[in-house]
């Protein structure tokens, strides 16, 4: 009790010692931030279905300006959820019972009960759900003929971090041996999420490795989180050509560093550098075999091309993919994208492979 409290009130006292010299650096970064917006950035004439991405992307940021707060998560949510509305779905969506994981089986034709696949959907760990990436679960089912569950995991900020991460953990022991029609234990496994949940995939890959659990056959990462980004924001790669990410990081880049510091501290309540929250950070031997795509115009391109440097020095078997002039996670555009579904032919391929290669 007396510790909590301590660290507590050392932690703002923090806040406070930085304000100063915070507010300073802060009307510096807005001066510069101004100009900036000044620039323009030539940019590829872009298709009908290209303009159409971008169009739900700003729609996505138009829906929660001006708003702060809860008000803002909410708005962010609906608008995530929204995007699966009208899809032609060829998949049974099947909530799970009361006794099972919070979240959804997708279940195409001919899926394989036996055949699983986890899914862990982004939203910056705060928006997101198996609906509003039903467009991705949908897809996976029929391309490796296997059933997915996608996972309802607690969102921050009505709750911690790790309890998110708990929940994809717990969710992965029962999957290894429940199916869409009761117990059964699992002869095809695979693990895979986008973004935020992209991180989760990839922190759950290390983490069924140190508990020495039946690893997954495969693990697939789209545009993934591979670390906290908090140092030099203002100056990453890409970040005049990520469409998705890009506006927000330009905001969190006008504050000044000891203050986002100390806020993704109590925002997390899990620090920057750790690996449950940077994936990047922690020990990638002996890894199952894993995919990661990414494009080459966001901002996630070089964290995620380092953790998979760091993965094959390492020994692991990680494959990175990367695509020119796509949005953050272009996967959830599918059909709509001829790219979106050239992504999802080279991840059948990929899992094709892994498999055979695991049957010899």
């Amino acid at each position: 009790m007396i510790f909590g409290i301590a660290w507590f009130a050392m932690m703002w006292l923090g806040l406070m010692m930085v304000a100063l010299v915070a507010a300073v650096v802060f009307l510096r970064r807005r001066k510069r931030s101004a100009r900036d917006e000044r620039e323009t950035t030539t940019r590829p004439e872009q298709s009908e279905a290209r303009q159409q991405v971008l169009e739900t992307v700003r729609g996505m940021h138009a829906s929660a300006e001006g708003l702060h707060g809860r008000a803002r998560v909410k708005a962010l949510r609906r608008y995530m959820d929204s995007m699966s509305d009208g899809l032609e779905l060829v998949s049974d969506i099947r909530p799970s019972a009361t006794d099972e994981p919070k979240g959804e089986w997708v279940i195409a034709p001919g899926a394989k009960p036996n055949r699983r696949i986890l899914y862990i959907h982004g939203g910056s760990w705060i928006a997101g759900s198996p609906k509003s990436h039903r467009a991705i679960t949908d897809r996976l089912s029929r391309l490796a003929n296997a059933c997915v569950f996608a996972i309802d995991y607690r969102l921050m900020p009505e709750n911690r971090y790790l309890d998110g991460i708990v929940d994809c953990q717990q969710a992965y022991r029962w999957l290894l041996g429940n199916g869409p029609d009761g117990k059964a234990a699992a002869d095809f496994i695979v693990v895979a999420g986008d973004s935020a949940g992209g991180s989760h995939t990839l922190g759950l890959n290390a983490w069924i490795r140190d508990q020495g659990l039946q690893p997954p056959n495969a693990v697939v990462a789209l545009s993934p989180s591979t670390e906290l980004m908090l140092t030099s924001l203002g100056k990453r790669a890409n970040l005049k050509t990520d469409a998705m990410l890009g506006p927000t990081i330009e905001k969190l880049a006008r504050v000044p560093l000891p203050l986002l510091w100390w806020g993704t501290v109590l925002g997390f309540r899990v620090l920057p550098t750790s690996p449950i929250a940077s994936p990047l950070r922690g020990a990638l031997h002996g890894l199952s075999p894993t995919l990661i795509h990414v494009s080459e115009s966001e901002l996630l391109l070089e964290n995620a091309q380092r953790y998979a440097a760091k993965a094959q020095a390492a020994g692991s078997q990680v494959e990175i993919e990367t695509w020119p002039d796509m949005v953050h996670v272009w996967h959830l555009f599918t059909p709509l994208l001829p790219e979106a579904e050239e992504a999802f032919e080279h991840i059948g391929e990929f899992l094709t492979r892994v498999e055979a290669s695991s049957a010899k």
